[in-house]
C-alpha cells in the first residue's frame, strides 16, 4: 500500500468508514425489523388507550433520541412531551400524570436518571414502555411492555460512541409514530393542521380563494373584441392572459401568449381579428374552494402558468397564475 492508503484522513479511508458505518446501521436496522413482536403491537395499544399523553424520557444520546420521537408522536396525532429525567427529580415529575403513558428510552436499561422515576410511575401506576437493548436490565423488567432494540454492535470502530443503538431506537420511534398514526386515521389534513406555519400546511391548507386576484385585477373582455384589445387588456392586467366571457360574464373561452403565438403562426390580422377566432375555447378553470396546491397541480399537468377561477356556473370570480403561487409559499 502506498502513503495515500494508509493515510487515515485520505478520501479512500474517509469513504471506507462511512460505508462501513452505513453496513453496520443497515445490519442493525434489519436485525430490528425481523425481531419485532407481540411487544410492539402491545406498545401501540397503551399508546391508543392513553387518555393522557406519551410521556418520553432519556438521558444523554438516548434523550437526545426521546426528544424526537415525542415531537414526531406529537406531530402525527399522538400527544406527547419530552421529559428530561435529571430535572425530573427537581420538579418536572409533576409533568407526569396518571393518565399517561412513560415511554422510556436507554440502550442499556440501567440509566441511573432513568430508573429514578421508576417508583413514581409505580406509584402513579402510568404504564411504562421500556425502549432498551437488554432484555434483562431494570428498566425492562420493570416495564409493562418492553421494545428490544439490541444492536450487535456499534458502528464506532471502538464499540462505544452510541451509533447504530441510537438509529435502532429512532427508527423503533418512527415505527410507533406511523402504527399509530395510521390505527387513528391521522390524515394529511391533520396533519397540515398541526404544521400550519409550515410548507407543508400552506400547501394542504391554503384555498384558491385566499390566493386569487379579484375584481379589478381581473383580466376580461368579450367574444367579439378585436385581439388588439385583447392584448391591451393582457398588458394592462399583467396575467399573461385574458378571459373571454359571454354577455352574462361567464367563461367561454382564455386568450394566452401561447394563443397569441399560435395567431401569428396562421398570419391571422392582429387588428382585424376577434378574440372568438383567436382564443382557446372553454379553458381550464377551478373553483374557489380548491386547494391551492390542485391549482399547482392543474398548472403543471396542461404547461400553463395561469388559471380562471370560477363557480359552478362558469361565473368568473378570479384568477391566478404561479407567481402567486410562489408567493404564497405553495410552489
Amino acid at each position: 500500500m502506498n502513503d495515500v492508503e494508509h493515510n487515515p484522513s485520505s478520501e479512500s479511508s474517509l469513504l471506507k468508514a462511512a460505508r462501513r458505518t452505513f453496513g453496520v446501521e443497515i445490519e442493525a436496522l434489519s436485525a430490528l425489523r425481523q425481531r419485532l413482536d407481540a411487544n410492539f403491537a402491545a406498545a401501540c395499544r397503551v399508546c391508543l388507550a392513553c387518555a393522557g399523553r406519551t410521556v418520553v424520557t432519556g438521558m444523554g444520546k438516548s434523550g437526545h433520541v426521546a426528544r424526537k420521537i415525542a415531537a414526531t408522536l406529537s406531530s402525527t396525532g399522538t400527544p406527547a412531551f419530552f421529559l428530561h429525567p435529571g430535572e425530573a427529580g427537581h420538579g418536572d415529575i409533576g409533568m407526569l400524570t396518571r393518565a399517561d403513558v412513560l415511554l422510556a428510552v436507554s440502550n442499556s436499561g440501567e440509566t441511573t436518571e432513568v430508573l429514578s422515576l421508576l417508583p413514581h410511575v409505580k406509584r402513579l401506576a402510568v404504564p411504562l414502555i421500556a425502549m432498551a437493548g437488554n432484555p434483562d436490565s431494570t428498566l425492562a423488567r420493570a416495564a409493562d411492555v418492553h421494545l428490544n432494540v439490541a444492536v450487535t454492535s456499534e458502528a464506532c470502530p471502538h464499540n462505544l460512541a452510541p451509533t447504530a443503538s441510537t438509529t435502532a431506537a429512532l427508527v423503533m420511534g418512527d415505527a410507533l409514530a406511523v402504527a399509530l398514526l395510521e390505527a387513528r386515521g391521522f390524515s394529511a389534513d391533520d396533519f397540515a393542521r398541526s404544521h400550519p406555519g409550515g410548507n407543508l400546511g400552506r400547501r394542504l391548507l391554503l384555498h384558491v380563494e385566499e390566493v386569487m386576484r379579484r375584481g379589478d385585477a381581473l383580466p376580461r373582455i368579450g367574444p367579439a373584441a378585436l385581439l388588439a384589445e385583447g392584448l391591451v387588456e393582457m398588458t394592462r392586467k399583467g396575467l399573461g392572459m385574458t378571459a373571454v366571457l359571454d354577455e352574462q360574464q361567464r367563461v367561454i373561452g382564455v386568450f394566452t401568449d401561447g394563443d397569441l403565438r399560435r395567431a401569428l403562426d396562421r398570419r391571422v390580422d392582429v387588428h382585424g381579428a376577434t378574440m372568438r377566432e383567436v382564443m382557446t375555447a372553454g379553458g381550464h378553470v377551478i373553483g374557489p374552494r380548491e386547494l391551492a396546491s390542485a391549482a399547482a397541480q392543474l398548472m403543471e399537468r396542461h404547461r400553463i402558468t395561469a388559471l380562471l377561477v370560477t363557480d359552478a356556473q362558469r361565473q368568473l370570480l378570479g384568477a391566478l397564475n404561479v407567481h402567486d403561487l410562489m408567493r404564497a409559499g405553495v410552489v
